[in-house]
């Protein structure tokens, strides 16, 4: 509609200014014709004279009229265009009217949409905090459940504390009561010795030499696990004279090899059950061979050989301080 009346808008003027042409045209073409008109007669000089006058008087009336006609159409011209200004107007004015209103609704649709995504939000974050404040009480809860736990644990620690504590007295009086027995025997008149029955006493150390039979005899690590058994540990040998006491004290005895000392090779190196190295290589030539162990054995040299070996074992610990 808008488009059509612009067109016809367009259009307008162009019909005015043809009419326009047309009235003109034929004014001149009448004069043309008057023109022709007074060539062809020749009259009179009086008469020619009269009807020049005539048609002089004449074209000028006919043009008047003609002017006339054309000023008595160009108010009606005006009005209709006047009349399509206005309507061009009020198009333009219910356009814009539209195009506001169209604004407007598009900002309320997305304030609207902005307000329910909020709101969703809003709902989201209150039950998540729900959930939140419902996990908080129960851990709350379980806090003072494992907190109750907690305090019967403790009570049943100190209790087993003191109970072990009762324990360690009396086996340290047993303990006591048993080394009394063994270094101060009441067949000696309670005199005390360095050694109980049945070690060597050497140096400040005790010694026992377990010659078993071959039946009983033991791996290396079986028979360090017996003088654990008897609070001590296959011997440490620290100087040459208690080499050569071990020596003479290794028995030599029929289906006995060797006796195990404390003695074995730990990732190339020979090392005694305390952690030390062997110092004096003289006393052991042979390089150290991963599942090698030493034995001892009277009037011969140390001998290494492999630890899953049966042998008599020797164990050592301090002697009592008499």
């Amino acid at each position: 509609m808008v488009v059509g009346f612009l067109l016809n808008f367009l259009f307008l003027p162009t019909t005015q200014t043809n009419f326009s042409s047309k009235v003109v045209e034929m004014a001149e073409d009448e004069v043309q014709h008057a023109s022709v008109a007074i060539k062809r007669k020749r009259p009179s000089r009086a008469k020619i004279q009269e009807e020049v006058v005539y048609d002089e008087v004449k074209i000028p009336n006919q043009t008047a009229q003609q002017t006339s006609d054309t000023k008595g159409l160009l108010p009606d011209e005006e009005e209709r265009r006047f009349c399509w200004y206005k309507k061009l107007t009020c198009c333009f004015g219910t356009l814009c009217v539209i195009l506001v209103l169209a604004v407007i609704g598009v900002f309320v649709f997305l304030h609207k949409s902005k307000l329910n995504q909020l709101e969703i939000n809003q709902t989201a974050l209150l039950q998540k905090n729900v959930n939140l404040t419902q996990q908080n009480q129960n851990l709350t809860t379980e806090l003072n459940q494992v907190k109750k736990i907690n305090q019967e644990l403790q009570t049943w620690k100190k209790n087993l504390t003191e109970q072990i504590e009762s324990i360690k007295n009396e086996q340290n009086v047993s303990r006591a009561q048993w080394s009394i027995d063994q270094y101060c025997p009441k067949n000696k008149g309670r005199r005390c010795v360095s050694c109980q029955d049945g070690w060597l006493d050497f140096q400040s150390s005790c010694y026992a030499v377990n010659d078993a039979e071959p039946r009983n005899q033991k791996t290396w690590e079986e028979a360090r696990e017996d003088c654990k058994g008897k609070s001590s540990d296959l011997t440490v040998v620290g100087n040459e004279e208690e080499k050569m006491f071990l020596k003479d004290k290794s028995w030599f005895k029929d289906n006995i090899n060797g006796y195990w000392i404390g003695l074995r090779a730990v990732k190339g190196i020979w090392k005694w059950v305390d952690g030390s190295d062997l110092t004096n290589q003289s006393w052991l030539e042979k390089p150290a061979t991963e599942g090698q162990c030493v034995t001892s054995l009277q009037n011969r040299e140390w001998k290494s050989v492999n630890c899953s070996d049966r042998n008599g074992w020797i164990c050592e610990k301090k002697a009592l301080s008499v």
